[in-house]
């Protein structure tokens, strides 16, 4: 077991936090790419576009409430905000079983992204200056083991029986909350008190001194939450896969990009991160055109683990260059901003998606998807090499670093 890894996991209460976070992750990707897709379309008979308001719904929510949560982070106790968010989704959750109707169905997604925020920040927050991209890998490989095996255990649920996967996921989202209240009542940073405004000036500052990173920022999640309404429909319908298929087609590109977060992060911690964001996002985006070309299933399962891999390139590299941007001393509110700038493609991704894929065609949405993250791509070519060395390389700004 490696010292950073050691350092990472045992902080205090840092393995509380990551399994509050793998529980979370379980129920989002279950939620997000598995039931709401599935539940809408064969329970309730509900269009993608439908579908796509809901998930956008969940996060306008979750992307509305990160720079307050961010923000109350930085005052107030972790357990208290994490465990009022978790009982909110809970709430999201159970009200599901009522959502016959489109507006409780977009309703109780909407609840349900309000108490996702607050862990995830807490757990970025911990990230350690040294080996920025190592320790995201570790934190990456949690939440993406709970993600992934999310969807995987609905989907095989989801074949035998619809109403036992909801209470699957209900109870995972109870278990969630009832370990957060076991939250230690500490603040989640030592910080200095900031008035609110100037805390927001020296964001201001440095969201404009990354500027360039910005379209990177929202384009990506964009492309990404464009195909969340549509993914199970595209690979039944354009891809010919069973349920099992596309649960096997998961934990091959989950279990890649888990296997490969640790060692790319190490690598980019190493040689910097600006080719493996723009090899990451180009083979994403050309093995996800590949896909609308209804290859055989063995090909299909082949593109889904160099995306794991291209995947696994990306996320730690990405992450570890947004955390340098942010100011010490607001590290709630920074990664709160940070994140609600990277939700606007959350936010619009789902409607765009299921509104394309309900007036065309789900491989048009997959396509179009796969333009948008080799744009990503060729930006960073161009991008200036000094500001992928990261915030520390700015100048100070009202006397922060």
């Amino acid at each position: 077991m490696s010292k950073a890894f050691t350092k990472f996991f045992f902080q205090s209460d840092m393995l509380l936090y990551l399994t509050i976070l793998f529980l979370v992750e379980f129920v989002r990707g279950a939620a997000l790419i598995s039931f709401l897709p599935i539940y809408g379309d064969k329970a309730l008979g509900l269009d993608l576009d439908v579908i796509g308001a809901a998930i956008t719904a969940h996060y306008i929510t979750d992307t509305g409430l990160k720079l307050a949560i961010g923000y109350l982070l930085d005052r107030l106790s972790i357990r208290t905000v994490v465990s009022i968010g978790l009982l909110f989704s809970l709430i999201g959750i159970a009200a599901l079983q009522f959502a016959d109707i489109p507006w409780v169905f977009i309703t109780a997604a909407a609840i349900y992204g309000i108490g996702i925020s607050p862990i995830w920040i807490v757990c970025l927050t911990r990230v350690k200056e040294d080996q920025r991209a190592t320790q995201m890998g570790f934190l990456y490989t949690v939440w993406l083991v709970g993600l992934g095996s999310g969807p995987v255990v609905t989907n095989l649920l989801l074949d035998f029986n619809l109403e036992i996967t909801y209470w699957v996921m209900t109870g995972v989202a109870l278990a969630a909350w009832v370990m957060s209240l076991f939250i230690k009542g500490s603040r989640s940073v030592h910080i200095d008190i900031v008035p609110f405004r100037e805390q927001l000036a020296i964001l201001g500052s440095r969201l404009k001194d990354m500027k360039l990173l910005l379209p990177g920022m929202v384009l990506q999640t964009l492309g990404a939450g464009m195909l969340l309404p549509i993914l199970p429909s595209f690979a039944v319908n354009s891809l010919g896969m069973s349920a099992t298929h596309y649960s096997i087609l998961l934990i091959i590109g989950g279990g890649c990009t888990v296997v490969g977060l640790i060692p790319m992060g190490k690598l980019s911690d190493t040689f910097g991160k600006k080719w493996f964001l723009i090899v990451g996002f180009l083979a994403f985006g050309i093995i996800l055109i590949a896909l609308t070309q209804k290859p055989p299933l063995a090909l299909a399962l082949f593109w889904a683990f160099v995306l794991g891999v291209s995947y696994a390139a990306v996320l730690p590299a990405w992450n570890a260059l947004l955390a340098t941007f942010v100011p010490p001393g607001q590290q709630g509110l920074g990664w709160g901003v940070f994140s609600t700038v990277e939700g606007i493609g959350g936010i619009v991704g789902p409607l765009i998606g299921g509104f394309i894929a309900t007036r065309y065609h789900e491989a048009s949405v997959v396509g179009l998807a796969g333009i948008m993250f080799m744009i990503i791509s060729l930006f960073y070519v161009f991008f200036p090499f000094r500001l992928f060395k990261g915030g520390e390389e700015l100048p100070p700004v009202n006397g922060m670093k």
